[in-house]
């Protein structure tokens, strides 16, 4: 059992109790509901402002810190400058600020009305101007808008606005509804630097700071005071969601810096007769409209709980207001009341995979979740120092979880409307600041690792962007020189998050590191993509995902950036679609290798995984294997096999398309023989017919019509470097067309995956178009990066099949040395059968590697595999279907097998028969002789009866005496 000890409003010690097994899931329950409404918060900030970020009682020790902090010293010499260039201003304008607030200066209406997602009119009459409602939902606006200096003082013209056009450059009249985000982005610059005044008038003790703020922040808060929330005409989900100054509830950013000022100026507007009623009266208000308002199961819960935690700490206790909204009635709707719109911190964290710690959205969204719930931690935490921080575990584990989102370069996958960054480094600092107030030094010391390395890496600089991070950043990160970061501990050769239908293979490292990261689409934030492969290699995101388009509301995005034609897949007759956004379509895992999650693995040379899904719109089934393997390169550089099979259920005419993008000036053909192969003009990619329109926007059409094996070399080509290259082998098939086009940019794509030159170009994509089914005759391709002078690993690549056995995929790649070949064998299912002379494989995949004609491998793997027969070794499944790998060794063979298997193998009657070592935790815990096969005198016979560590299988002759 846990005590707490706190302070209630007149000082004396409360003692609550909670049991361990009211903690042990991290939820703040009823008993700590009670702690937390019963102002476990210390006297000194009760009833005294500032509380938000700190106290008078530390003020004097905050600015000793500051004096000794370079970075942070920094930041308030630039908020002072900034603040100061305004105050120049308004010293020849006393208004200057204050009038450039967006109000309705001129109408004082006091009533909004909207049209959906776009402002409509307002009308009404209030005693004071009141505050101008956004524009639009919609982000995307042609207009640009002027800086300060650019707005006209109490500007209000029935006319609407006149901006600048971006495309023309010319000014016009436009309606506030093509605005966008024009009206409440200016109001949040002037508030913010109000705030940055408050700060620096409590920070110095000067009144002109305050005298500055103070009238933009009682200007605004009297015109909000005075005007209604917003009314939807047209009675649409809009209604449900807009805030009291923008369309969404979790875009009113201007509330945190009205609450720095109020908390930073209370006392001086108080000591200057400032009437604060109405400033109370608008956090409450704001505060239900919040709780009234938003989307209950996505991260809007989250994002409007950090406002909400804002509004608690500055206000007092309910029992200070006659509506009773003080406090403890926010906190609760924040971390234990739900809404029908609001749901509660302590609901909304079990949306989480409580075992991989992966937030249900693409990545981008999914890590900024964290960021938020972190920074609605550490306010809470300033306020009870009860370290709130243990009571939700999750949050710590998603922040480590975090890392599987990333390529081998520290950036972000772009899966669904994701962009390619780095983590959030505001993450590891708050973890940071928490494990160090509270003691837990192991964990800082590797946050700070972390930290540390993205710093090295170029990836971070310590500077601070706003009031929060100046209060709450540790000054000095604390890092021993000897310790190298374990990043490499918190990421995993394959990591499977299935509530976004992701799955991620990683192999090599270095400039040799390679990745592949498959998605289908769960969660929010998600694309119409089937089965989407992106690809990294040589650096860089290769193959990448598009992102999301200039908005959601854009037809950019609707009709290409979100659909199936932006993304490495197979489109079926043109028309394959679902919702994007909120979507459910997941893959299903067929196999995989090695388990998700864990750190090694038995067998390091290769990576897979199999997934099937069901295209919705064409009813078609989909496959889709794609594996990494190691060369036999010291470097070890590896290469990547993709093989999409795809039909439709009802048969018919059918079209399949295997699109992929690759960043780069050019894309090259040749024919298996290396003859140049020249696309030829062609429109035939379009949306005439009904077809999908994202197929309007590839441009420079060409296509060549071949059924030969055909090879697409796309280059990067720069001054300064040697040619980065990305060669493609692809498997032909009769009646098989290849299209060349150029792609609209990807929005994925930053200049930490991509040359900084080529971030905003088109992108070099192929189509291979095939007019029937492609099951029995996959679409089959290996992916062949490499630098122009490094070492290549491939030489050549030929794809075969078995006629009586269609469904078998066999793929032959030669590897540079000019004898060792690698042949992979890939059936469709688990089930599948496929003979040829003495091979027999009845299971889904083998890959075998091989010198010369003696039969004799390297290694051989095998997976979701029945049974195996080939030169001389027979393996059978005892039980169930296994996975096994076999590397020849000095003295025989390494067995790593996930299930009991018997092995028959080629042993000539005259040798000794080969000696069985099992091992656990690198101790011999069994040895025994393999039999003669009773039925074959020339074979011998063992088996594996559970897995093990390794199994060796030894030959007497070649044991070292």
């Amino acid at each position: 059992m846990k005590n707490f000890a706190c302070m209630d409003e007149k000082h004396i010690i409360v003692n609550y109790t909670i049991r361990p097994s009211q903690i042990r899931l991290g939820w703040i329950i009823n008993a700590f509901m009670l702690i937390l409404f019963s102002t476990c918060i210390s006297a000194g900030q009760n009833f005294s402002h500032p509380r938000l970020y700190i106290s008078n009682d530390t003020k004097e020790d905050f600015k000793r810190d500051i004096e000794t902090s370079v970075w942070k010293n920094k930041y308030v010499d630039q908020r002072r400058a900034r603040v100061e260039k305004y105050l120049r201003y308004c010293q020849e304008d006393q208004n200057w600020l204050v009038s450039r607030l967006q109000m309705n200066w001129k109408t004082t209406h006091d009533k909004v009305y909207l049209k959906g997602g776009d402002f409509s009119h307002s009308s009404g009459k209030a005693p004071v101007p009141t505050v101008r409602f956004s524009g639009s939902r919609d982000w995307a606006a042609e207009y640009r808008r002027p800086p300060l200096e650019e707005v006209e003082p109490y500007f209000d013209d029935p006319r609407g606005f006149y901006l600048k056009n971006q495309q023309s450059g010319e000014k016009e009249w436009v309606h506030p509804a093509e605005t966008g985000f024009m009206i409440d982005k200016t109001n949040e610059q002037l508030m913010s630097i109000a705030s940055d005044a408050a700060f620096l008038y409590w920070y110095t003790d000067d009144p002109k700071y305050a005298e500055l703020a103070a009238p933009v922040f009682l200007t605004y808060i009297e015109g909000m005071f005075y005007r209604d929330a917003p009314i939807d005409l047209e009675n649409s989900n809009q209604q449900h969601i807009s805030g009291l100054a923008t369309f969404e509830v979790i875009h009113e950013g201007i509330l945190i810096s009205l609450v720095s000022v109020y908390d930073f100026l209370h006392d001086y507007l108080e000591a200057n007769g400032y009437n604060l009623q109405n400033s109370v009266a608008v956090f409450q208000k704001w505060g239900d409209q919040i709780i009234k308002n938003g989307i209950p199961d996505n991260n809007w819960n989250l994002f409007q709980a950090r406002f909400l935690t804002y509004i608690a700490i500055v206000l007092d206790h309910n029992e200070s207001y006659e509506n009773g909204k003080g406090r403890q009635y926010f906190l609760d709707h924040t971390f234990n009341t739900s809404t029908d719109r609001q749901i509660a911190l302590s609901e909304s964290l079990l949306e989480y995979d409580q075992n991989t710690g992966i937030w249900p959205e693409s990545a981008s969204y999914s890590v900024h979740v964290i960021t938020t719930l972190l920074r609605i931690i550490t306010l809470l935490d300033h306020a009870t120092n009860n370290n709130e921080l243990a009571n939700y575990d999750v949050i710590e584990k998603a922040s480590l979880a975090s890392f599987q989102y990333l390529f081998p370069n520290g950036y972000t996958i772009g899966f669904g409307d994701s962009k390619h960054k780095p983590l959030p480094p505001e993450n590891f600092e708050l973890l940071i600041s928490n494990y160090r107030k509270y003691g837990a030094m192991e964990k800082e010391k590797l946050m700070s690792h972390l930290l540390n390395q993205m710093i090295e890496d170029g990836l971070y600089e310590r500077k601070v962007k706003d009031l929060f991070q100046l209060f709450f950043y540790v000054d000095h990160i604390n890092v021993d020189p000897t310790e190298k970061s374990k990043l490499s501990s918190l990421v995993t050769p394959t990591f499977y998050a299935p509530n976004v239908s992701l799955f991620n293979q990683r192999l090599g490292t270095g400039d040799e590191a390679i990745m592949a990261s498959i998605a289908g689409s769960k969660g929010n934030h998600t694309h119409a993509n089937g089965i989407s492969l992106e690809l990294f290699a040589n650096n860089y995101a290769m193959g990448p995902d598009m992102g999301k388009g200039p908005s959601y509301w854009h037809e950019e995005h609707r009709d290409f950036y979100s659909r199936f034609p932006a993304h490495n897949t197979v489109v079926v007759d043109r028309r394959s679609d679902y919702e994007a956004m909120r979507s459910n379509h997941p893959f299903t895992i067929e196999n995989s290798y090695p388990k998700s999650g864990n750190k090694t693995s038995d067998f390091d040379k290769i990576t897979y995984a199999h997934v099937s899904f069901l295209e919705p719109t064409t009813i078609s089934e989909q496959q889709r294997f794609t594996a990494l393997i190691k060369s036999n390169l010291l470097t070890e550089r590896g290469y990547v096999v993709d093989v999409f099979r795809s039909m439709k259920q009802g048969g018919g005419d059918e079209l399949h398309e295997y699109i992929y993008h690759n960043i780069g000036q050019k894309i090259e053909f040749k024919s298996s023989d290396g003859q140049l192969l020249t696309p030829l003009p062609t429109e035939e990619l379009n949306a005439s017919k009904g077809e999908l329109k994202g197929f309007n926007y590839f441009t420079d059409q060409g296509k060549i019509e071949t059924a030969q094996d055909v090879t697409a070399l796309f280059a990067i080509e720069s001054e300064d470097k040697v040619d980065n290259l990305m060669k493609v082998w692809i498997k032909g098939d009769e009646g098989q067309t290849i299209f060349s086009v150029k792609s609209p940019k990807s929005n994925a794509i930053s200049e930490g995956t991509a040359p900084a030159d080529l971030v905003d170009s088109p992108l070099p994509t192929f189509i291979i178009s095939k007019q029937k089914e492609s099951w029995e005759s996959p679409f089959a391709l290996v992916f062949n990066p490499y630098f122009e002078e490094g070492e290549n690993p491939i030489a050549n690549v030929v794809y075969s099949s078995i006629e009586k056995y269609p469904r078998a995929q066999i793929i032959e790649v030669a590897l540079s040395d000019g004898e060792t070949k690698d042949q992979l064998v890939i059936n469709a299912s688990e089930n599948d059968i496929a003979k040829n002379d003495d091979f027999y494989q009845n299971g889904f995949l083998s890959v075998k590697r091989f010198a010369g004609s003696s039969g004799e491998f390297d290694f051989l793997f095998l997976s979701g595999m029945n049974k195996y027969q080939q030169d001389g070794w027979e393996i059978s499944a005892i039980g169930k279907v296994f996975t096994a790998a076999i590397e020849r060794s000095t003295e025989g063979y390494t067995i790593h097998s996930d299930q009991p298997i018997e092995v028959i193998l080629k042993h000539p009657l005259s040798s000794k028969p080969p000696v069985i070592n099992f091992y656990e935790n690198g101790i011999n815990v069994g040895s025994r002789n393999a039999r003669r096969n009773r039925h074959n005198e020339q074979q011998v016979i063992f088996k594996i009866d559970k897995k093990y560590e390794k199994v060796e299988l030894t030959y007497p002759s070649k044991i070292k005496k």
